[in-house]
C-alpha cells in the first residue's frame, strides 16, 4: 500500500513540470467538508479560496455542499481572471466526489 503524502508529492512533482504558466488548484477532502484553493507556486501565495466549513455552503447533503463550494470557487477564479488552472487533486484518487467536484468547476468556467 502506498503512503499518502509520498503518492501526494508524487502528482505535485509531475504536475509542476509540465504546467509551469498556470496556477495550482489544491483540493483538501475530509469526511464531510471539502477545502480547494488557487494557489501561486512562483509567489508562493494563494490567490482564491473556498469551502464548505463557510455559513454560505448549506446544502442537504456532501455532495450539494460539494458543488457550491465548486461554484464558487469558480466564480471567484473568474472575477480575478484566473481560466487555466492544473488540478492537483493530492492524495486522493480521481473518482467519487472527487470527479463530481472538478466536473463543477469545469461548468464553472475553469480549464484543466
Amino acid at each position: 500500500m502506498i503512503n499518502t503524502n509520498t503518492r501526494a508529492k508524487r502528482i505535485r512533482k509531475k504536475l509542476k513540470k509540465v504546467n509551469t504558466e498556470r496556477f495550482r488548484l489544491s483540493v483538501f477532502k475530509s469526511s464531510k467538508n471539502i477545502s480547494a484553493q488557487i494557489i501561486d507556486d512562483k509567489n508562493s501565495k494563494t490567490i482564491v479560496s473556498a469551502t464548505s466549513l463557510s455559513k454560505k455552503s448549506t446544502g442537504k447533503n456532501k455532495k450539494d455542499n460539494f458543488l457550491l463550494v465548486a461554484e464558487n470557487l469558480a466564480k471567484k477564479a473568474i472575477d480575478k481572471n484566473i481560466t487555466k488552472v492544473y488540478f492537483d487533486r493530492g492524495s486522493y484518487k480521481y473518482h467519487g466526489t472527487i470527479k463530481t467536484f472538478a466536473e463543477a468547476l469545469r461548468k464553472g468556467g475553469l480549464v484543466f
